[in-house]
This record gives structure tokens, C-alpha cells and sequence, in this order.
């Protein structure tokens, strides 16, 4: 169990995710969130990942896989350090300035040779990425994996969730950008719908 620091409440972590469906089953994921990524993954023919923030790391909660023979297949509870990957780095955008400089010194490692390891580099990365509202990496946590993320928020505007299309580089020359961006946000914004109202309900 953990103390919300507000509230006093008590709420599950999200590390039973790596354990069970204790968390999943909790928010209705697949009931409520899974069919909305379903029908995105149907639209943009990539696979569409629900990424949960959970301390200096992103969680990998909820996949709605593509139909294609060859994709960028993520177990769930797959746990990765936030400045790596569009999934990740989109919530880390949206953290305090003091959190975002608590996670780059804490050290950061290379997962491929395209890994941002620079702090100011990587602190200029995230600005950018919320002014924009979206994130668009290649191969920065999987070689040659692309990977376009949006935030998700609670119903207080904190940032607590990604929704992220991802696939081989390759096909991305395949995909029409704006065309798949305006799919994401769209599918985003139902979720967040559902995301604040039952953020509001169960604190």
C-alpha cells in the first residue's frame, strides 16, 4: 500500500502491476481504456501502449497490439527509466524542474547509441516536448523502434500516464505523421475523459 501525501488515503502501488492484475483490475483498464486502443492501434496499423508514471520509471499497464507479423512487442509491467523513449519522456516533460534534475542525476545509462545522456540536452528535450504536447524518438530505448506519445493527466492536471504509438522505424516513412498524431490525440482525449473522472472518484 501507499499514503497519498494529500489525501492520507491509502492506495495500491503500481507495482503489483509486475505481480498481477491487482492495479489494472482496480481502474477497469481493459474494460473501460483497452477497446480505445484497440480501435487507435486499428487505425494507425502500430501497436498502442498505456504507460503509468511510478516513481522515477514508466510502467507498462495496458497494450493493444498491432496486426502486423512484425512489431515492437513490450511485456506488461515492463518498468523503464523515464528519460529514455517517447512513452516515458512525454511524462517526464511534464514534471517538476526538480524532479527532472533528481531523475538525470540519479544516473543515466545507454540503452542504444540514440539514449540522450546529456542532462542539458535532455532537459531542452523536454521543454520542447510541452510545448508541443507530444513526444517523437527513434530507437532511444529499442534500436530502431519509433515510438509517439501524448500525456495523460488526473483530475487535478497532474501528469500520471503516456498513450504512445510505436512500431519498427521502417514503417514509420509508411505512416502519414499528422494524419496518426491527430488519431492519438483524439483516442487521448477519450481516455483522459474516463482518467479524470475516475481519479476524481477514487483518491
Amino acid at each position: 500500500m501507499e499514503q497519498d501525501p494529500k489525501t492520507k488515503r491509502y492506495e495500491l502501488g503500481l507495482r503489483f502491476l509486475e505481480f498481477g492484475q491487482m492495479v489494472k483490475e482496480k481502474m477497469r483498464l481493459s474494460e473501460h481504456v483497452y477497446p480505445i486502443m484497440k480501435r487507435l492501434a486499428g487505425k494507425v496499423e502500430e501497436s498502442i501502449f498505456l504507460t503509468w508514471l511510478d516513481k522515477s520509471d514508466g510502467v507498462t499497464v495496458e497494450i493493444a497490439e498491432s496486426t502486423h507479423r512484425i512489431k515492437y512487442e513490450v511485456s506488461l509491467g515492463t518498468r523503464t527509466p523515464l528519460y529514455a523513449g517517447a512513452s516515458c519522456k512525454v511524462i517526464m516533460a511534464y514534471l517538476s524542474k526538480e524532479k527532472q534534475l533528481e531523475i538525470t542525476r540519479e544516473g543515466m545509462k545507454a540503452f542504444t547509441k540514440n539514449t540522450i545522456l546529456d542532462e542539458e540536452i535532455l532537459l531542452s528535450d523536454l521543454d520542447e516536448i510541452k510545448k508541443k504536447g507530444w513526444c517523437y524518438s527513434v530507437g532511444e530505448f529499442s534500436d530502431a523502434v519509433f515510438g509517439l506519445g501524448v500525456p495523460l493527466f488526473n483530475s487535478q492536471n497532474e501528469i500520471i500516464a503516456s498513450l504512445t504509438i510505436s512500431g519498427p522505424e521502417y514503417r514509420v516513412e509508411e505512416m502519414d505523421f499528422e494524419v496518426a498524431l491527430t488519431h492519438l490525440l483524439q483516442e487521448a482525449k477519450e481516455i483522459q475523459g474516463y482518467l479524470n473522472h475516475f481519479s476524481s472518484h477514487y483518491k
